[in-house]
């Protein structure tokens, strides 16, 4: 199994950004890349190399789901996996964004407790890491 070492995180909260951050360095020793916008994102994604990218769905200007699209058609970043957090409950929601190729949803808020596991539940279900 391949392991989960490189994440690109994406959220327009700086709270939510700082909160996320110490979870996954300190308790899953993942090096994070962060950015606040989606724009933002898409500027420096010549030079990103995450394994997972864990994208806020609702954000100003773009969406995570529009920037998960976007990114897909990049060179080098095309079969990189999303998994994304929302504060939208429905299990509708979250299984038409798994649908589209998500690879697993987090609703906020969530506990940085678990945050590591829930990333890591997911992670194992790509297929070549199953």
């Amino acid at each position: 199994m391949a392991k989960l070492e490189r994440i690109v995180h994406v959220d327009d909260d700086e709270d939510i950004r700082t909160l996320t951050k110490m979870a996954l360095e300190l308790v899953g020793k993942y090096q994070i890349e962060q950015f606040a916008s989606g724009e933002e994102t898409l500027n420096a994604a010549s030079g990103l190399r995450p394994q997972l990218f864990l994208l806020d769905y609702m954000m100003p200007g773009m969406s995570g789901e529009e920037l998960f699209r976007r990114l897909r058609e990049l060179p080098g970043l095309g079969a990189v996996p999303a998994v994304f957090m929302t504060a939208k409950t429905e299990q509708s929601f979250a299984q038409r964004l798994v649908d589209e190729g998500a690879l697993g949803v987090i609703t906020k808020p969530f506990d940085i407790g678990e945050l590591c596991q829930q990333i890591e539940a997911a992670w194992a279900t790509l297929p070549q890491n199953g």
